[in-house]
């Protein structure tokens, strides 16, 4: 039994590790698949938890993006959770250098929880709703000329989000909607003299997401290590749009559609308050066109967690 566990975690790094020419949205993403995790991984005592985390990311036409964040968790009781999640980051590529401050993520879950809640195979339902807030209009420049989103450290819109999330014995399956309620002030025009290896997004108009992530989770016999392979649907519901050189709203064609991300995140126990988690991710299956900036061939991510 224990060579077949193993197989099947080396089978999924390999996986994982043989898409890195593909290009996909990871959970480096809009946002939503990766906050207000409330009530994991706590001790009975212990309400409060910090996580402080980094991302590499390998992003379209050469581009290096480098993220970090900071997260505050808080139990407010058994059954209710509040999130704070700050984020920032760095684009590096042939245009050059940018790097800035991102999103906040404030956020809210509600566990629906009976006498039964806390053995290992009662099934456990919860609900996540908060929002997004930009601190950056997705319009830096360099040498006053507009970058592309792929080199903005936000998307610069005001986003809703809310999600259930069903627990069963060791596995998780959560879905989800992150509906943007403003556009953002990019100013990038594709000009073909210089480059038409990304698309234009003035004023960019972006669709809303819908999420379906079903996790796995298998522990170590001395509960040291916690691998949690996972796969991830993103199903962006419209094609984007942006305002021309005219002035006029122009569709960007096949920016609609799915995309299946593969990710394995190993977790390792430090003490009873901390752990150390890492995390490798890359696409199954893409969109035709990523205005947004998020396209990812590969992720790498390391965080501290640490309960209080």
């Amino acid at each position: 039994m224990k060579t077949t566990k193993l197989k099947f975690l080396l089978l999924s790094l390999f996986i994982s590790a043989s898409f890195t020419n593909s290009f996909a949205q990871g959970c480096s993403d809009a946002g939503f698949c990766s906050v207000g995790n409330g009530f994991k991984g706590h001790e009975a005592n212990m309400k409060n938890n910090f996580d402080v985390g980094v991302v590499y990311g390998i992003a379209e036409e050469g581009v290096t993006v480098f993220s970090q964040y900071l997260s505050y968790t808080r139990d407010v009781t058994d059954k209710f959770a509040i999130s704070a999640k700050l984020t920032s980051a760095i684009a590096n590529g042939d245009f050059g250098t940018r790097g800035n401050i991102g999103d906040v993520f404030l956020t809210g879950n509600y566990k629906f929880k009976n006498k039964f809640s806390e053995l290992e195979s009662a099934k456990t339902w919860s609900l996540l709703f908060g929002i997004k807030i930009p601190l950056t209009g997705a319009n830096d420049k360099i040498n006053n000329v507009s970058l592309p989103m792929a080199y903005q450290a936000s998307l610069g819109t005001f986003d809703f989000i809310g999600g259930v999330n069903l627990t069963y014995k060791k596995w998780d399956f959560n879905t989800a909607v992150q509906i943007p309620l403003t556009d953002n002030k990019n100013s990038y025009i594709s000009n073909p003299l210089i480059t038409d290896k990304f698309a234009s997004t003035n004023l960019f108009e972006r669709k809303s997401d819908v999420l379906f992530r079903t996790t796995y989770r298998l522990k170590t016999t001395n509960e040291k290590f916690t691998f949690k392979p996972n796969l991830l649907f993103i199903y962006h519901l419209g094609e984007d749009s942006f305002t021309n050189i005219f002035g006029q709203r122009e569709t960007i064609l096949d920016s609609d559609g799915l995309t299946i991300n593969g990710n394995l995140i190993v977790s390792y126990k430090l003490n009873k308050k901390s752990y150390l988690e890492t995390s490798i991710a890359s696409p199954f299956v893409v969109r035709k066109e990523r205005p947004d900036g998020l396209t990812r061939g590969l992720t790498l991510g390391l965080s501290y967690k640490v309960n209080f």
